[in-house]
């Protein structure tokens, strides 16, 4: 009972953590490489104490092979992360959010598209509640409305996650997941370096200290945190909980910014926590997750 109840308050702080992510990257006033140059960097840091701690392996039992997928789930995780925070700077904390929580249905379609999986009714259902979720949050439908434009960028975001949980059943095959997270994190610090490196001493203290705590707790601490529960809790269960992130991240936003989402969009956005639950109810995936 102990080892369920520790679970189940790990997979809450982590949809918490995975929801705060949304806030610090409003709070931060940098644009979104310098934002994400700097979360990999503290990530970084943590993980690579965690595994010197746990001695646990960063590189360790890496071969040609092992590295490349993880180099290139490195190249999503960048994309992904990179196109969230541009979604928040643009749309918002809520609309970056329902954007990015789309990735459910991005994987039933990568899986029709590239497996030729047949679409299921339970899928079909997946599909048509989060279509419906994302025409109720978009503001308007044309380009010049800020919300839209932002909402594009969640889906971008929702995409490139969608891919990176694909690629990261292979990438995690026998690999630690704390390695994983390290040469993921490395690989996202390596690339945006170079876009980021002059405006990083444009920084003030706070936004320093909100990426050690975007870096550290959102990104060292909530993998860790997840695998943690996946202890006494099956994947399902943790999915499930996990999902609530977009409840977590709007509420946040209304409480920190006075952000209060419109009827429409609080429509929209429990039409896609629905078809998130779904589809957690519906797929028990074994393999270690992506890391939002």
């Amino acid at each position: 009972m102990t080892t369920h109840r520790t679970a189940l308050t790990s997979a809450h702080i982590t949809a918490i953590l995975f929801g705060l992510t949304g806030i610090f990257g409003a709070l931060i006033h940098s644009s979104a490489s310098v934002i994400t140059f700097g979360r990999a960097a503290f990530a970084i840091l943590a993980l690579t104490i965690f595994a010197l701690v746990q001695k646990r392996p960063i590189f360790r039992g890496l071969n040609r092979a092992k590295l490349s997928i993880l180099l290139f789930s490195g190249l999503l995780l960048t994309a992904h992360w990179v196109t969230f925070f541009i979604a928040i700077k643009v749309g918002g904390v809520a609309v970056a959010t329902l954007g990015f929580a789309s990735f459910p249905a991005f994987i039933a379609l990568l899986d029709i598209a590239i497996f030729r999986d047949r679409l299921h009714f339970s899928e079909t259902i997946l599909l048509s509640l989060v279509t419906l979720g994302l025409v109720l949050v978009t503001p308007s439908f044309g380009l010049g409305d800020q919300g839209t434009v932002g909402l594009l960028w969640g889906l971008g975001s929702g995409l490139s996650f969608a891919m990176l949980a694909m690629t990261n059943r292979r990438a995690a095959n026998g690999v630690d997941a704390v390695q994983v997270s390290f040469w993921q994190n490395a690989t996202v610090a390596l690339v945006t370096f170079p876009f980021a490196a002059f405006d990083l001493a444009e920084l003030r203290s706070f936004d320093w200290v909100n990426l050690a705590l975007l870096g550290v707790f959102c990104t060292g601490l909530s993998q860790y945190l997840f695998v943690k529960s996946l202890e006494g809790l099956n994947a399902r269960s943790a999915g499930m909980i996990i999902s609530l992130e977009p409840v977590y991240a709007i509420a946040c936003a209304w409480w920190l910014f006075n952000d209060e989402p419109s009827y429409r969009m609080l429509g929209g956005a429990s039409l896609i926590v629905l078809a998130i639950l779904l589809s957690a109810q519906v797929k028990s995936p074994h393999s270690k997750a992506a890391t939002h």
